[in-house]
């Protein structure tokens, strides 16, 4: 199957499995669109879920990935200071168009366009935490380095206090 012709779910099994990841990605019954929503359907606390945001560089135009836990807000001033250049929260289409998924659904891996990633600090602390994996009912769960380290992404303190 050619990569364009990959649903979601499928890009991050194969990212993952890219990365020699074994983690198993479950298509729930229920929706995980929140992390609430996801913290509810597989019983952890919101804290270990991975919001996945998309940003947008005011100059660049390139995707960013802020990668934080559940229970926080990015900082979109803190992301402007740790990239050098303003960022807005992406719109629906630009997250589509540069991620390949829907908002709800966006996956740490698995980009079409390969985001400049940001983890926050605060996920390390969980010896587990579950991301997203390509649509509204699908996660897995990973240990936070091993995110980190597929991810290529910059561990920071992105979150407001």
């Amino acid at each position: 199957m050619a990569e364009k012709a990959m649903g979601g779910v499928e890009r991050v099994r194969a990212a993952l499995a890219g990365h020699g990841l074994g983690c198993e990605v479950k298509e729930l019954s229920q929706s995980t669109r929140t992390a609430q929503e996801a913290a509810a359907a597989v019983g952890c606390d919101v804290g270990q879920i991975v919001k996945s945001l998309v940003f947008k560089g005011a100059a660049s135009g390139r995707p960013v990935l802020a990668l934080v836990n559940g229970a926080a807000r990015a900082s979109e001033a803190r992301l402007s200071e740790l990239l050098g250049e303003p960022v807005a929260r992406a719109d629906p289409a630009f997250v589509r168009e540069k991620s390949g998924f829907a908002i709800g659904g966006v996956a740490p891996v698995g980009h079409r366009e390969p985001p400049v990633v940001l983890i926050d600090r605060t996920l390390l602390s969980y010896a587990v935490v579950w991301a997203a994996a390509g649509a509204p009912n699908a996660v897995f769960a990973v240990a936070p380095g091993e995110l980190a380290r597929v991810t290529g992404g910059a561990v920071a303190d992105l979150v407001e206090p």
